[in-house]
């Protein structure tokens, strides 16, 4: 009899514990969504000097978070993340900029971008002639 009662109160606050959060989502108002039902978008970007991510010197990396809200330590999350919805996440659909002139100098970087975007698995490497080539591929994405 005591392992029953236990099981049952057991069980009443895992129910709790389970079914608690999930009531909050009917006391949201008409048209705004919940911020836990949001697909996640965190990302991890690094640069590096190399042709690829094998064997690059590692110089930096940043964190992007574009949901709920933009946040992250990217220079400007806010830009980042709002180019990113212009391309739905699709980082080889980024276009250069035309107003930015690189010289020809070969000095290879390579940028990685590795994370979740709204829900799905994200693994991307691009490699630059040079510095200036990577932050002119993107307005804010690249710009770290």
């Amino acid at each position: 009899m005591r392992n029953t009662a236990r099981w049952a109160t057991t069980l009443g606050l895992a129910a709790t514990a389970v079914c608690a959060p999930l009531s909050g989502t009917a006391l949201a108002s008409p048209g705004t969504a919940p911020s836990a039902l949001y697909a996640p978008s965190a990302l991890v970007l690094t640069v590096g000097h190399g042709e690829s991510a094998i064997g690059a010197t590692p110089v930096r990396a940043v964190t992007l978070a574009c949901a709920p809200r933009p946040s992250g330590t990217h220079p400007d999350p806010v830009a980042a993340c709002a180019e990113l919805r212009g391309v739905e996440g699709d980082f080889s659909a980024l276009t250069a900029r035309s107003d930015v002139l690189c010289t020809k100098e070969y000095d290879p970087v390579v940028v990685t971008v590795d994370g979740v975007w709204q829900g799905r698995r994200i693994s991307y490497e691009h490699g630059f002639s040079n510095e200036c080539v990577k932050n002119a591929q993107s307005h804010s994405v690249f710009a770290f």
